[in-house]
């Protein structure tokens, strides 16, 4: 498992790019396909950035984390909400757990997690633990919708690798190592963000200097939807890359929504 520490100070001005919009469209099409929830679990909510458009959408919303930084960060976002938004739409409660055993009062309508979260279970096991602790949270019909490397995308990233990003405020260099035999890579990130206080009292800006490792491991589709069954769901389907079409050898996002 990963806990975000310092990365959780830059987590956003890195993911600014990543297809926020089209999860969110994503969920939208399934809910019209299964039932509009009106509570949502988002598993391992990060920054909050699905949570927080959820919450001012109108739903009650629960943002689960392992790491508390991620959290102290998704709270400062929601807290700069204006008031007459708040007023006028749903709820956020932000809970520090673990996606393998997390546990709410009462049963919600629905549970998403995106963004690859289960990934980074790298154990079938833990896997296995996470998708029996979502089918007791959800109420009778209630529905789990998740997104997940497939294996042919960790290949691709090891025989891309390296990457590089060289910008005035943030750099990073980002290589990886594959190990083929589990579907399992490693990412070495060295991050180098910007101060911004240091220019006010030095001529030149600081950079601080961020080692960051994760490690992933994708499973395959037929293997996650015998799990899905076995955590108890009753219908399950598979998608692929935000589309309610089935995954193809070359999906780089498999895509799941898994019935109680």
């Amino acid at each position: 498992m990963r806990a975000y520490r310092q990365f959780a100070s830059v987590y956003d001005r890195l993911m600014e790019d990543m297809p926020y919009p089209e999860w969110l469209g994503f969920m939208r099409q399934c809910w019209d396909r299964y039932g509009v929830p009106r509570s949502v679990v988002d598993l391992g909510c990060g920054t909050g950035s699905l949570s927080i458009p959820l919450a001012r959408s109108g739903f009650e919303v629960y943002g689960l984390d392992l790491s508390a930084d991620m959290l102290t960060v998704a709270r400062s976002k929601w807290e700069e909400t204006p008031a007459e938004v708040l007023r006028q739409r749903g709820s956020i409660r932000w809970l520090q757990q673990d996606m393998r055993e997390w546990e709410l009062a009462e049963p919600v309508d629905a549970c998403i997690s995106f963004c690859d979260c289960l990934n980074y279970l790298t154990e079938p096991e833990d896997v296995e633990a996470a998708l029996r602790a979502t089918w007791r949270g959800l109420k009778d019909g209630g529905v789990f919708l998740f997104d997940v490397h497939a294996p042919a995308q960790l290949l691709r990233y090891a025989e891309e690798q390296p990457f590089t990003l060289d910008e005035r405020d943030i750099a990073y260099i980002w290589t990886s190592d594959y190990d083929a035999e589990r579907s399992e890579i490693e990412h070495q990130l060295t991050i180098f963000a910007r101060d911004e206080r240091s220019g006010e009292r030095l001529s030149q800006p600081l950079f601080q200097r961020i080692e960051e490792v994760h490690v992933q491991r994708a499973y395959d589709a037929g293997w996650l939807t015998a799990a899905l069954r076995r955590a108890g769901f009753s219908r399950v389907e598979a998608f692929a890359d935000f589309r309610l079409e089935p995954p193809t050898p070359d999906s780089e996002r498999l895509f799941f929504a898994a019935v109680r």
